[in-house]
């Protein structure tokens, strides 16, 4: 049997977050940080974002086992004007310091109507969307920046020296939840190509190019090769635009010394920058997601192009998703299957209950 014809398993959410928690505690993680990198991956899986689901769990425990990550994630501040503060991650996990750093953030632009934290020497935090739709559910407006280890080449070039270099934006919206985006600088981030490899899919052209800069569908070959930024050069100059907020600014590492969570050995480095604006010192706030309210309306109420059912406002997909797989479960391919379970196995867990499709 080939790995697609192989059959998935579909797991409740609550048992994944669940089984990811106890994982991370046996490799010495505190119980509120174990759980809050688990959820952040469950999320992922929730919101229909596999590639940055549960496949990157056993990527962390390679990580934390070879002490690249540190299991108790101890910050500390290097510097606070009050509206500013810079945190040393200390190779610290990215979960546990963005959420931290989103948390503070929020809470500085209460006092000063907008804020920055900024984190250096941190590791991969998941999903970006994941911090800002917390920050825009408490009546704020959220911009989070990371930078990322080499994927693409500057355009031009045929090395790979910029990072994906991943960004959101999240913004209160009223009766719709949250509008949000959450985007890769490359056509796709990483993360797909590594999820195709894992169902054993092919990947569609103007994904990844191989090393020479020649155009591939093999995911395999992308991930040695290079991932292509996403509209030409606009994604590449985003990229860099990106890494100079997140990895320059705030003393982190940069560039070509980043280091990816798919590496079991090597501090990362990486940065993260989360500028925060607080509604309220704006504007009034109900007036504000009345107005989004307006937008959201005005664009899916647009004509509609041939072939096209319906027009979705961003992050409306992702909430639809999770409120699907929240009812039926979350798929996981065959090959992220069998990690987990090598990985209940290594901490004497128990695999989730299973319903193989």
């Amino acid at each position: 049997m080939s790995t697609t014809d192989a059959p998935t398993h579909t797991v409740r959410a609550v048992d994944l977050v669940a089984f990811g928690q106890q994982v991370l505690e046996a490799h010495g993680v505190p119980v509120a940080d174990a759980h809050l990198v688990s959820d952040s991956l469950v999320q992922a899986e929730l919101w229909g974002h596999s590639s940055h689901g549960m496949l990157r769990l056993p990527w962390y425990v390679e990580r934390l086992r070879g002490g690249a990550m540190s299991a108790v994630t101890d910050p500390t501040v290097l510097n606070d004007t009050g509206s500013l503060l810079l945190l040393d991650g200390r190779d610290g996990i990215g979960q546990v310091l963005t959420d931290r750093a989103v948390t503070e953030s929020v809470r500085r632009a209460r006092s000063h109507g907008i804020s920055g934290v900024a984190v250096r020497n941190s590791n991969h935090f998941g999903m970006a969307a994941y911090y800002t739709r917390k920050a825009a559910t408490e009546g704020c407006v959220s911009l989070l920046f990371t930078n990322a280890s080499p994927a693409m080449a500057p355009w031009g070039g045929r090395e790979k020296t910029v990072g994906t270099n991943p960004w959101s934006i999240a913004v209160p919206a009223g009766s719709y939840g949250v509008a949000v985006i959450d985007l890769a600088n490359t056509a796709v981030a990483r993360g797909k190509l590594y999820l195709a490899a894992e169902r054993g899919e092919q990947i569609p052209n103007g994904w990844a190019a191989d090393a020479n800069g020649v155009p591939t569908t093999d995911p395999a070959v992308g991930i040695e090769g290079l991932i292509l930024p996403m509209a030409g050069p606009k994604g590449y100059v985003i990229a860099f635009m990106m890494d100079a907020l997140a990895g320059v600014l705030t003393g982190s590492a940069f560039g070509t010394d980043v280091v990816g969570p798919y590496e079991p050995e090597g501090r990362s480095g990486c940065g993260h920058l989360v500028l925060t604006l607080d509604v309220a010192s704006l504007t009034d706030l109900e007036e504000f997601t009345g107005r989004m309210e307006t937008l959201i309306e005005q664009t899916k109420a647009a004509e509609k192009a041939d072939g096209s059912a319906e027009i979705f406002f961003p992050g409306e997909l992702e909430d639809r998703a999770a409120e699907s797989r929240a009812t039926s479960g979350i798929p996981l391919p065959p090959n992220t299957w069998t990690s987990l379970t090598e990985l209940a196995s290594q901490t004497g867990t128990s695999v989730p209950v299973h319903t193989s499709n």
